[in-house]
């Protein structure tokens, strides 16, 4: 932004020939103490309207002034309309409009780019005085120009009934508001148009997950179709098999559309989703349940506590559960030793710098040549050990009584 402070539009008088009286030290210091008061609020204010208010409320107090407002420039209109101020009457904020041409004192320094002092109105040659400050009784004026690398947002004027002297160093003063709300503005502006751009990029991405998710959902009926038309008993596992790991990673997409609208919603008011991210409760605690309606004889139960998580980890996480307890399904209690069938328990909960989940049953064991890995004559381990090893965590079987337990241990960031 540039700094309007050295070409300036002053009324000739004869004070202009006396020698400058000496500068009132406390007055000047209060000025700059007000002003360093203001930076502060410009850096972390949110909100225009208040940022201006401020602005014409501190720069008239570090005037002395009856009056002050912050115009805004109305392209369309070029006029300046009156956006906040101190000293006006409740009909003027955010209504009264001025002149924007180079015959107001307001629009000469918008369109030159030059500060304006104005001592007194009423014998102005330069200017004419506009109608709201002859009906408020405004002797004389001073006038800034606010501006960003966007361009002239408008002018910060202060204006008073009483006879006085506006100096240069008055509009050093000024402008030094002037310019910290032109940086304000601009800031605020590239932030609102970063939020939309992440908006515009959640609503994609959310719309992207839907349409992976009917899409996975179709490829799962062809497989269900396919192994209901197979004769060979394996080769109908194989393909139920498929058929889950696909409504596994189906299961992740529809979770990110349905939480990416109940976080658009969030983040509209308190600035809470995180596009691509997930809640891995409610994912797991849905995998879990479509698993379980396949098997009424088995009993699942899911305990997991809230965790944002990315994409990323929730696929291979959620393929990696599937799998597990999909093995337990099939191998943990069978009919011969258990025909009423067992519990198997799904557990996700967070620790420091990690995520632990746990799949466990009451079940027969494992058999002593059970491997996980490349090793493994079973494709379903072997898939255990790839997500695992994708996913950068560890996987063991803790000892214990009866049945089995697979922990899996995830380093998290932060």
């Amino acid at each position: 932004m540039t700094a309007h402070t050295d070409q300036t539009e002053v009324e000739p008088s004869p004070e202009a020939a006396r020698p400058p009286a000496p500068p009132d030290l406390d007055y000047r210091l209060r000025q700059q103490a007000i002003l360093s008061e203001f930076g502060v609020e410009a850096l972390r204010g949110t909100d225009v309207d208040h940022l201006l208010q401020r602005a014409a409320e501190l720069c008239a107090q570090g005037m002395g002034a009856e009056f002050c407002k912050a115009l805004e420039y109305q392209r369309g209109a070029d006029t300046l309309l009156v956006r906040a101020g101190v000293g006006w009457g409740p009909d003027v904020i955010g209504q009264a409009r001025i002149g924007a041409d180079l015959a107001s004192p307001a629009g000469f320094a918008l369109k030159t780019g030059r500060p304006v002092i104005s001592n007194h109105l009423a014998d102005e040659t330069r200017f004419r005085t506009p109608q709201l400050m002859a009906d408020h009784g405004i002797r004389r004026a001073i006038n800034v120009l606010i501006e960003n690398r966007d361009g002239a947002f408008g002018v910060l004027e202060v204006d008073d009934t009483r006879e006085g002297m506006f100096e240069e160093a008055d509009i050093a003063f000024m402008q030094g508001f002037a310019n910290l709300l032109g940086g304000a503005i601009e800031r605020q502006r590239t932030e609102s148009l970063l939020r939309a751009a992440l908006a515009r990029q959640d609503l994609l991405a959310r719309e992207m997950s839907h349409r992976v998710k009917n899409s996975l959902a179709i490829v799962a009926s062809l497989l269900a179709l396919q192994a209901r038309a197979a004769e060979d008993p394996a080769v109908q596992m194989a393909l139920a098999d498929a058929r889950s790991r696909v409504e596994a990673i189906a299961s992740v997409h529809d979770q990110l559309w349905r939480q990416g609208d109940k976080d658009g919603d969030k983040a509209a008011g308190e600035g809470e989703g995180v596009p691509g991210e997930l809640d891995l409760a409610p994912f797991l605690e849905k995998l879990v349940a479509n698993l379980a309606s396949g098997v009424p004889c088995q009993r699942l139960a899911c305990t997991a506590c809230p965790q944002r998580i990315s994409a990323d980890r929730a696929i291979p996480i959620g393929l990696l559960v599937n799998e597990l307890v999909t093995n337990a399904l099939k191998y943990a209690y069978p009919p011969e030793t258990h025909p009423g069938g067992g519990e198997i328990r799904v557990r996700a909960e967070r620790q420091p710098g990690s995520l632990v989940v746990e799949v466990a049953d009451d079940g027969i064991g494992l058999p002593a040549e059970f491997e996980i890995g490349r090793n493994s004559k079973s494709l379903g381990m072997r898939v255990v050990g790839s997500l695992t090893r994708q996913l950068g965590g560890s996987l063991t079987i803790p000892a214990r009584g009866k049945g089995a337990c697979f922990r899996l241990e995830v380093p998290l960031d932060g």
